[in-house]
């Protein structure tokens, strides 16, 4: 595998921030977009020719440094990319329902007097989002968490004249931050007690531990709390539905295909750990089982279009949770990929909707729009 592909597939979406972020003020309204959804549309293309790349290879799992990075004592992290069946499929659903979400928003925020910012945050969520599968350590995926988190925070308060919309965007950025504080104590533990952050080596050392080491119990214990934070559940889920404060096409973006599987990716990525702490596999599936029946009883009663979906959307994350608590990764990952496309697309059309009833998000208001939306109607009609 080229190493300069496989460093692109981030870098393209950053060059696109930089671009649209220090030139949006030159930069003519046509062509940002342009410039946004390339650098999307580029990833895409590089990621697909990373996978025909490791398909060739023999689908070997591959670990390409970059650099040293940090060095303290005997504690050596590099900047370092893991490519493998995992980071492979992340990076076909993150690069692909991406570009058709950048694609999307070129109509849907045209008006907006901050395109060329909204365009900027999409790509600069993109790099870290990259930067969070591609890396080969916990630390790599923790800056990368960190990342999301930050434009998360922009995204959802884009629109800041509006004080319930700061509101909104502060309660997502608090709420991470008390699950970031268990994914960092989990990072601590994890170097105290295997002296690196590096996946292969951590997993080679935890094989041969026995089943339900009070360490890799706390360890985790302590990354499960991160998942919770990122990804909604009980009792850090009520960020979510909040968060459809934000432009339909960053509730799509963020709230269905990428941010929000971003725990379960953690905890799939830590599967060997997982699999030798079953009290903590427990906790996980209830967890899961909790939000899943919680989150769907609220949803039934909810009147505004988004929040029906974003509610959903936490319930179907607790699916996730409940698969990977009964150890059924692949099948935990298959519905990652699937809600990934079915659920931009309804919050995609839920934006079509909002547009064509003049901002109008109560859905008692609505009723006939088949005859007016028939393109529209068909697309709900395919992701329901």
């Amino acid at each position: 595998m080229n190493p300069l592909v496989l460093l692109l597939i981030p870098l393209l979406p950053f060059l696109g921030f930089l671009l649209n972020g220090l030139g949006f003020r030159r930069i003519p309204k046509a062509a940002v977009g342009w410039i946004g959804s390339a650098a999307a549309l580029g990833s895409f293309a590089l990621s697909v020719v990373a996978l025909l790349a490791f398909k060739e290879a023999g689908s070997q799992p591959q670990i390409i440094t970059y650099f040293d990075w940090i060095a303290v004592g005997e504690l050596r992290i590099p900047f370092s990319f893991q490519l493998d069946q995992l980071s492979l499929l992340m990076l076909m659903i993150i690069t692909g329902v991406g570009s058709l979400i950048h694609i999307y928003s070129m109509g849907y925020m045209k008006h907006d007097e901050g395109f060329g910012k909204f365009f900027a945050y999409l790509n600069l969520f993109l790099f870290f989002m990259l930067l969070l599968v591609l890396g080969s350590n916990y630390v790599m995926m923790f800056i990368g968490w960190e990342g999301v988190g930050l434009c998360s925070y922009l995204l959802i308060g884009f629109w800041n004249k509006n004080t319930s919309y700061n509101n909104a965007a502060r309660k997502a950025f608090i709420m991470n931050r008390v699950g970031d504080l268990g994914f960092l104590l989990g990072i601590f533990t994890i170097i105290t007690h295997f002296g690196t952050v590096e996946y292969v080596e951590v997993f080679r050392q935890a094989v041969a531990l026995p089943v339900g080491d009070s360490a890799v119990v706390a360890i985790t214990a302590l990354l499960f709390v991160g998942a919770m934070g990122k990804s909604a559940q009980i009792p850090l889920y009520t960020w979510l539905p909040d968060a459809m404060a934000g432009p339909t096409p960053v509730s799509a973006l963020i709230h269905a295909a990428t941010m929000v599987t971003a725990g379960i990716y953690m905890v799939i990525r830590s599967n060997v750990l997982y699999t030798l702490a079953p009290s903590t596999l427990e906790a996980v599936a209830i967890t899961g089982m909790a939000t899943a029946l919680l989150a769907a009883s609220i949803g039934l009663l909810q009147n505004d279009i988004k929040k029906v979906l974003a509610y959903s959307t936490v319930s179907q994350l607790g699916y996730m949770f409940l698969g990977l608590g009964v150890m059924a990764y692949s099948a935990s990952m298959f519905h990652v990929i699937t809600h990934a496309f079915f659920k931009a697309l309804l919050f995609l059309g839920a934006g079509s909707v909002i547009h064509a009833m003049s901002d109008e998000q109560d859905i008692r208001s609505m009723g006939g729009l088949r005859k007016k939306l028939p393109i529209t109607f068909l697309t709900f009609l395919i992701a329901t």
